[in-house]
C-alpha cells in the first residue's frame, strides 16, 4: 500500500502513515513513516476542558471539629471524646476515694469495737493443764449478773434482785471442727463434778468459788477438752441485743407460764422481746425443768444467730452498728480474745449445728442439794469424739 498524503492544517503535506497489510488480518502491523523522522506525530486536537461545576458548601467553623457522621447499625464504635474521657476519669477517682474512706472507716470501727471488749483472765495457766486438742473450743457462759442495771430494769427483767455471788444460768461448750458442723453441748449447771480445791459440787458452784478461771479449769477436767476461747454475757446485755434485732422468733410446743422469770408465753410461733427472751432461756417451769431449759437455750441461740447474721441485718448499718456496739459492750472475753474471734464464732454457729446435751445418768440428793449425774461411760465416749475432732455418734446425742 502506498503512503497516504495527509494535508495538515497549516497547508503542508506530509507522508504520515503507511500501512502494510499482510494476507492475514491478525498479523497486520502498523508502520510509521514521516518526512521528518525526529518529529513526533501530531496529536489530534482536543476539546477545551473546563473546571467541574462546584456545589456550594455550608460554612463550618474551623475552630471546632465537625460533628461526627451518624453511625448506622454495625458501624465501628466511636472513639470517646476527650470530655467524656475526663468525666470517666473524674468518676473513677471519686470511686477510689469513696472506697478508701470506706475501708479506713471499717478498720477504725473494728479497732474501736475491739477496744470496747471487756477482757478478763479466764484462761489462766494452771498446773497440769490439758494439752491442746484439735479444733476450736469455746466456753459460753450466761451469768446472772445484775451489774449496771437500775432497780427499774431489774424489775422489768424479773431478775429477782441481787442474790450475792455471781452465778451461771447457762454453760455451753461449742466445738468448731476443722471441717464440718459446729457442735453445741449444753453442760447442766447442776452437774455433779469435781471442782479443784473444793471437792465435788455443782458445776456452777465453781464460778461462784473462783470465777471464770475456776469454771474453765473445772470444765477442762470434766470433759478432757482444752478451752481455747471464753465469752460471758449478763442479763442486761442479753436483753439489749435482742431488742436491737427487733425481737427473736421462736416456736413453742407448749405454753410456758413462769412468774419468777416474768413470762407467760402461749404455745405456737411468736416474737419475743428482750425481757421475754431472757425469761424464756432462764425458766425451769416446764415438765423436764433443766432439760427443757437447755433445749430452749440452744433453740433460742440458733434463732438469735440466724437473725443476727441475716442479709437484712448485715446490709443495714442502722441495725448492724447498734447490734455490734451492744454485743461488745455486754461481753466479757479472755485477755487473748478479739473481735474477729467473736465474729468467727458467730459465723460458725449461724447455720446447721449439732445440738446436744452431755449424756445424763440420773439425779441424786447430796449435801449440795439435788444434783445431776453424768453417764460416765457414755460421757467419756461423747467427749473423746470431740477431743479427736470427730462428730459425736448418733447414739450418744440427747436433747
Amino acid at each position: 500500500m502506498e503512503p497516504t498524503q495527509v494535508v495538515r492544517r497549516d497547508g503542508r503535506r506530509d507522508q504520515e502513515l503507511a500501512y502494510s497489510r499482510s494476507p492475514e488480518p491478525e498479523q497486520a502491523t502498523r508502520r510509521y513513516t514521516s518526512k521528518h523522522p525526529t518529529q513526533q506525530p501530531q496529536q489530534p486536537p482536543q476539546r477545551a476542558r473546563h473546571a467541574p461545576t462546584q456545589q456550594p458548601q455550608p460554612y463550618r467553623d474551623q475552630r471546632r471539629p465537625p460533628p461526627p457522621p451518624s453511625r448506622g447499625r454495625g458501624a465501628p464504635p466511636r472513639a470517646p471524646q476527650p470530655e467524656r474521657r475526663r468525666r470517666k476519669r473524674h468518676l473513677f477517682r471519686w470511686f477510689l476515694v469513696f472506697l478508701l474512706v470506706l475501708i479506713v472507716g471499717m478498720v477504725a470501727a473494728v479497732v474501736h469495737l475491739d477496744d470496747s471488749l471487756t477482757r478478763i483472765d479466764a484462761l489462766s495457766a494452771y498446773e497440769d493443764r490439758i494439752g491442746d486438742t484439735p479444733g476450736t473450743n469455746w466456753l459460753l457462759v450466761g451469768s446472772d449478773s445484775r451489774a449496771g442495771l437500775s432497780a427499774e430494769q431489774e424489775q422489768d427483767l424479773a431478775t429477782g434482785g441481787e442474790v450475792g455471788s455471781e452465778r451461771t444460768d447457762t454453760i455451753i461448750l461449742v466445738h468448731i471442727p476443722k471441717s464440718g458442723q459446729a457442735t453445741l453441748v449444753s453442760l447442766p449447771r447442776d452437774s455433779y463434778v469435781s471442782i479443784p480445791g473444793h471437792g465435788r459440787d455443782k458445776l456452777n458452784a465453781s464460778f461462784a468459788f473462783g470465777g471464770p478461771p475456776l469454771l474453765v479449769q473445772t470444765v477442762e477436767g470434766a470433759t478432757g477438752l482444752r478451752i481455747d476461747h471464753y465469752a460471758q454475757i449478763g442479763f442486761g446485755g442479753f436483753a439489749a441485743v435482742v431488742d436491737t434485732l427487733g425481737g427473736i422468733d421462736v416456736c413453742l410446743d407448749a405454753p410456758i407460764s413462769d412468774p419468777l422469770a416474768g413470762i407467760d408465753l402461749p404455745a405456737g410461733c411468736q416474737t419475743l422481746d428482750g425481757p421475754q427472751s431472757l425469761g424464756f432461756v432462764r425458766s425451769r417451769a416446764t415438765a423436764l425443768a433443766d432439760i427443757d431449759r437447755m433445749n430452749n437455750q440452744r433453740k433460742f441461740m440458733a434463732a438469735l444467730l440466724q437473725k443476727a447474721t441475716s442479709a437484712g441485718t448485715l446490709a443495714n448499718p442502722f441495725t448492724l452498728w447498734p447490734l455490734a456496739t451492744d454485743t461488745v459492750g455486754s461481753l466479757k472475753v479472755d485477755e487473748g480474745d478479739h473481735l474477729w474471734h467473736v465474729a468467727s464464732l458467730g459465723w460458725a454457729m449461724r447455720g446447721d449445728t449439732v445440738n446436744t446435751t452431755v449424756p445424763i445418768g440420773g439425779f441424786d440428793d447430796t449435801d449440795s442439794g439435788n444434783v445431776l449425774l453424768w453417764d460416765r461411760d457414755r460421757a467419756s465416749r461423747f467427749f473423746d469424739a470431740l477431743a479427736n475432732d470427730q462428730q459425736i455418734p448418733e447414739d450418744l446425742r440427747t436433747g
